[in-house]
């Protein structure tokens, strides 16, 4: 099945999920398009698995409405199933059949035609560099093999759109790169990834985010547009008596956080206040001498931090 590139391929209207009292997923809105890598980020417990085993056709909403290439969630939960690929942050495939037995066994369990199946498996060993590795059996791979395998199985019936459900959770720093790299070329040849995260350097490879908190939709857009929406600037301070600086820091209202970077203290202010000068009256008043400062760049965890730190003092001001 192809997908124009561009087209909206999964959407949601007011979407939510209850599990007895228990709200997971409440009033989630969003449209993704084909071709798009889309993360959908928050801390665990946000309600971020609970979204994508709706949108997988695992889990009937409790409300609201959603459909992934045209096929309602709730209706068409086996046509769904046909057309994505899907990866848990749990390795599910069989640890005691090879890696070639596995990628056959998942052709054919997709309904990858039988003259179409052994070119297929080919091009999937050689696209994810487990050739080397295909006679080995799953089981005795490491983390970050088995990550390959799981996304080659995944991917090899060539889905229009592909959910990752924390997908490099547990794997290492180089295994972590190799995957977004596939990720990448996977997109590039129009397949739509939507995978959940609460790495904020992985949100950051992609092309939109969606910030999910306590079940709810916080922000959705690029990440440089989230980041430019909360207002926010960032300093790097070397200051004397760097806890008691830390802690004048706090006190002032224009201060969002204060974090120990090793011998640096991180000052983040609110309403684009100059964290520099924000500094030298706050320290200054108090004797403190500050060494040097420089001025940082904004990132998504500022940005994250942030909007959960709101929500939080307007749950507050509510109750």
């Amino acid at each position: 099945m192809t997908v124009d590139r561009g087209s909206v391929v999964i959407e949601t209207e007011h979407l939510s999920r209850r599990f007895g009292e228990l709200v997971a997923v409440r009033d989630v809105s969003l449209k993704v398009h084909a071709g798009e890598i889309f993360g959908v980020l928050g801390p665990n417990g946000a309600g971020k698995s609970t979204t994508i085993r709706m949108l997988c056709g695992i889990l009937d909403p409790t409300g609201g409405r959603g459909s992934v290439v045209g096929y309602d969630i709730a209706r068409d939960a086996e046509r769904i199933k046909e057309r994505i690929g899907y990866m848990t942050q749990r390795f599910s495939l069989y640890e005691d059949l090879t890696v070639i037995e596995n990628l056959a066994f998942y052709a054919g369990i997709y309904g990858v035609p039988r003259a179409r199946r052994r070119e297929r498996v080919r091009e999937v060993l050689e696209g994810t560099g487990l050739t080397d590795r295909r006679a080995q059996l799953a089981g005795t791979l490491s983390g970050g093999w088995k990550q390959r395998v799981a996304l080659a199985c995944a991917t090899i019936h060539e889905p229009p759109v592909l959910f990752l459900d924390e997908p490099t959770a547990g794997v290492d720093p180089v295994s972590r790169r190799d995957f977004w790299e596939q990720i990448y070329a996977i997109s590039a040849r129009g397949t739509t990834a939507l995978l959940t995260t609460h790495y904020m350097d992985e949100a950051e490879r992609c092309h939109r985010i969606a910030f999910i908190f306590g079940g709810s939709l916080l922000d959705i857009g690029k990440p440089d547009e989230i980041v430019e929406r909360r207002n926010l600037r960032v300093a790097e301070l070397d200051a004397d008596r760097a806890d008691e600086a830390a802690t004048l820091l706090r006190r002032d209202a224009v201060v969002e956080e204060v974090a120990h970077y090793g011998h640096w203290l991180r000052l983040c202010t609110r309403d684009r206040a100059d964290p520099v000068d924000v500094a030298r009256r706050i320290l200054g008043a108090h004797g403190i001498a500050l060494r040097s400062a420089r001025e940082a760049r904004v990132t998504l965890e500022d940005a994250f931090v942030a909007m959960v730190r709101a929500e939080g003092r307007h749950e507050r001001a509510a109750s």
